[in-house]
């Protein structure tokens, strides 16, 4: 069994850059809108906040936990939304606190945990490296949102290596998420990470490929970027296919995000 720590030290790391971004804000640029649909900074953040609590619980407290799912089941299509909402309320410093202060508890929990142990989640059960994987790519996507917001170029790190696993692993549920057929072979897809190195997933000689900057890939699959503005290239029909539909996150298709140009929404 692999050592999950590397996985818990990336997330630490993404979790603190984000914060580093955030932490001298002033009121109103807490209140300033990012490219999500009605969502200020606070509610990024507050989203985080909240989703790392629903983790903790269901590193530490199961019934507790099963108590969020059902309440998320019977309001599937708002309960996201009501999380942050509520925490986008607080005053700036008490969110801040909040978010560190549960984070950090997540830390602990899964360093923790016993080797092999598997969590529930509101997919598919989770292992201890998987849902801090899990965490740092939504860590990513809602720091990148805050960072379009503020008008920031963030550093790009290996860290996206975690992004694109998610990513690449996802694309049978991204085509299931749409209705459609899962393609029956696998895909190469070859990504050049940060350093320059290139990241390869899937059988070499699969007709099916998918290239280009991993950054650019990991905007794609977290749906922060429109396709026509990314350098990602394909060879057949079915990986043009999934990079209209790519999805790391679980839950229903997002809407994704406009053109750039684009201001009919």
């Amino acid at each position: 069994m692999a050592d999950p720590t590397p996985v818990f030290d990336d997330l630490r790391a993404e979790s603190d850059e984000l914060d580093r971004l955030v932490a001298e804000l002033s009121p109103e640029q807490w209140a300033l809108a990012t490219p999500a649909p009605r969502w200020t900074i606070a509610h990024q953040i507050a989203h985080l906040a909240w989703t790392d609590r629903s983790a903790l619980l269901a590193v530490t407290d199961e019934d507790a936990f099963r108590v969020l799912v059902e309440k998320a089941l019977a309001a599937p299509d708002s309960f996201v939304d009501e999380g942050a909402e509520d925490g986008a309320r607080l005053p700036a410093e008490e969110l801040l606190a909040r978010w560190r202060e549960g984070r950090t508890a997540l830390d602990v929990a899964l360093r923790g945990s016993p080797p092999g142990a598997r969590f529930p989640w509101y997919g598919p059960p989770m292992s201890a490296a998987s849902m801090a994987t899990g965490r740092l790519m939504e860590t990513w996507a809602h720091g990148q949102d805050v960072a379009d917001a503020l008008g920031a170029t963030r550093a790009v790190t290996d860290r996206l290596r975690h992004v694109v696993r998610i990513g690449v692993r996802a694309r049978d549920f991204a085509f299931g998420a749409h209705g459609l057929s899962v393609p029956a072979d696998e895909f190469r897809v070859e990504l050049v990470g940060p350093s320059g190195d290139l990241w390869t997933y899937g059988p070499d000689e699969a007709p099916q490929r998918v290239t280009g900057p991993a950054l650019d890939f990991c905007l794609l699959v977290t749906q922060r970027a429109h396709r026509a503005d990314l350098a990602l290239h394909t060879d057949g029909p079915d990986a043009d296919r999934w990079l209209d539909i790519a999805q790391a996150f679980a839950g229903p298709p997002g809407a994704g995000r406009p053109p750039k140009g684009d201001t009919t929404r």
